[in-house]
């Protein structure tokens, strides 16, 4: 592949989970990976292994739930490390709680995250794929934003809301060449249901692993451009946990 034709991406959350994993699946495709997560010393890491398997790495300490600042971060991102070709917005956070015990303060924060600063990544990267009239973009949404859950509400709502931003965009955009997927993943064993925002009792055991969505993330990014996956729904074969 010539130095022209190499493909650059750019991972939110790409310090564990799903991003780790997608970050090390691009990488073995020889993807040049410019890696963003609020953990400098995991995401060092993470950079560290994947260039190992021969690409170009670059970690960026970036802080996503401060959405003002994100869309100007990510440009400078774009400036430093060069034209994105595939955005992977996965960075995110769990939530659970009745609707009536969410407190705006966290309603907000969870919107904040999910939502307006994966709009924020995209308006950040948008620019660029117009004047080359090519990208794709790749938000990892949930199917809890198709089947909301009693106790996550806000979460729920967030990752619908994730769905249909994807799915205007997708319409907006297709004109400029540029492809726009929601993945939407069943219960993944990630480090989410280890933080304190996320209270529930599922086997692990049973759930999908971040590396077979991440799987499914490569596939779809490495699809012709005649061709794009809209929306994509991957479950544990157990059915929803």
């Amino acid at each position: 592949m010539s130095v022209e034709q190499k493909r650059r991406a750019l991972i939110t959350g790409a310090s564990s989970g799903i991003g780790k994993a997608t970050a090390l699946a691009f990488a073995k495709a020889g993807i040049d990976l410019a890696l963003v997560s609020r953990s400098t010393d995991k995401l060092e890491a993470v950079a560290e292994a994947v260039q190992h398997v021969g690409v170009k790495a670059t970690a960026y300490q970036l802080d996503l739930a401060c959405v003002s600042q994100v869309q100007e971060k990510i440009q400078a991102i774009v400036s430093d490390f060069g034209d994105i070709d595939i955005l992977v917005n996965n960075a995110g956070m769990g939530y659970t709680g009745s609707l009536s015990d969410t407190s705006l303060s966290d309603w907000q924060k969870v919107m904040d995250l999910n939502l307006t600063s994966v709009f924020q990544c995209m308006m950040g990267v948008l620019p660029g794929m117009r004047d080359r009239g090519r990208g794709t973009i790749i938000n990892v949404a949930s199917i809890a934003g198709k089947k909301p859950f009693a106790n996550w509400g806000a979460y729920s709502v967030s990752k619908a809301g994730l769905i249909a931003l994807s799915q205007t965009l997708a319409q907006e955009e297709r004109a400029y060449g540029i492809r726009v997927t929601a993945i939407c993943p069943g219960a993944v064993n990630t480090e989410i249901w280890d933080t304190e925002t996320v209270n529930a009792d599922f086997d692990r055991s049973q759930m999908l692993t971040p590396d077979i969505v991440a799987e499914s993330i490569l596939h779809t990014a490495l699809l012709p451009k005649q061709a794009v996956v809209d929306e994509l729904t991957i479950m544990p074969s157990a059915g929803v946990l």
